[in-house]
């Protein structure tokens, strides 16, 4: 039965991500080697967890026909989704991350990353 995992608490905040090695392609990206939050450096060791969603948010998902709009979610547009990751970091921490793929603005055409949540396996106390 797989390890099942539930929210420790919410932090959603926007990180520094790092890669040992550059993705083939910016907007999509494996998880990160590392990631800085708070001024704190965490080393990723393990990716437990990944998904995406190309679900089109505020005014995005009303600009576009129906008969494209579906192929849109299952396939992604440029811009639009996120990428997903669950991940264990060195010192045992499991966070949930993404990567939004939508441009800051029109000088800057990447996307953002943040730290949604650290999790905790369903089951565990929760930490103070």
């Amino acid at each position: 039965m797989p390890v099942q995992y539930q929210p420790e608490h919410f932090i959603g905040e926007t990180i520094a991500a790092g890669f040992n090695q550059a993705p083939l392609l910016e907007k999509k990206p494996g998880a990160p080697d590392f990631f800085t939050w708070r001024g704190q450096l965490f080393q990723r060791e393990e990716t437990l967890q990944e998904w995406f969603d190309y679900g089109r948010r505020g005014r995005m998902g009303q600009n576009m026909r129906e008969a494209h709009l579906s192929r849109a979610e299952r396939q992604g547009s440029w811009g639009v989704g996120r990428f997903y990751f669950r991940v264990r970091v060195q010192d045992g921490r499991i966070f949930d991350l993404y990567y939004d793929r939508a441009p800051k603005d029109a000088s800057d055409r990447s996307g953002s990353w943040y730290l949604w949540r650290e999790m905790r396996e369903a089951g565990e106390g929760a930490s103070n």
